[in-house]
């Protein structure tokens, strides 16, 4: 499995430890095939439906993107992305990011803040 939206080793290694990691009883869908199948979508711009089998389940995918933005997980891998693999910031847009209210004047820098909302399909 390979396409264009897949995550690279690299960004796979800024990315890995930052993800919740609580097994439920069930066979987990391997969290790097359901983030590649999230940035599918977000980079497409296609319905969840749509979304190619070699991803997983859509309904898993969708679930877990929506789980991980309640919980914060895309600020962290966002953040993350922007410090360790900038080259990396391709696979985050403007549909799915805007930059915080002081980022243009303040002391801090830029941070990224995910505007992150579910897509029906």
């Amino acid at each position: 499995m390979s396409g264009r939206h897949d995550l690279t080793d690299a960004e796979w290694a800024v990315i890995a430890p930052l993800l919740p990691n609580k097994p439920r009883g069930v066979a987990r869908v391997d969290d790097r095939r359901v983030l590649s199948g999230i940035f599918y979508i977000l980079r497409t711009g296609a319905p969840w439906r749509d979304l190619p089998e070699r991803y997983g389940p859509r309904t898993t995918v969708y679930n877990r993107y929506n789980r991980w933005a309640k919980s914060g997980v895309w600020l962290r891998i966002f953040e993350a992305l922007a410090e360790r693999s900038p080259g990396s910031l391709h696979l985050i847009d403007s549909s799915i990011v805007r930059a915080h209210q002081h980022a243009a004047g303040g002391k801090k820098g830029a941070k990224i803040t995910p505007s992150v909302s579910p897509v029906e399909g």
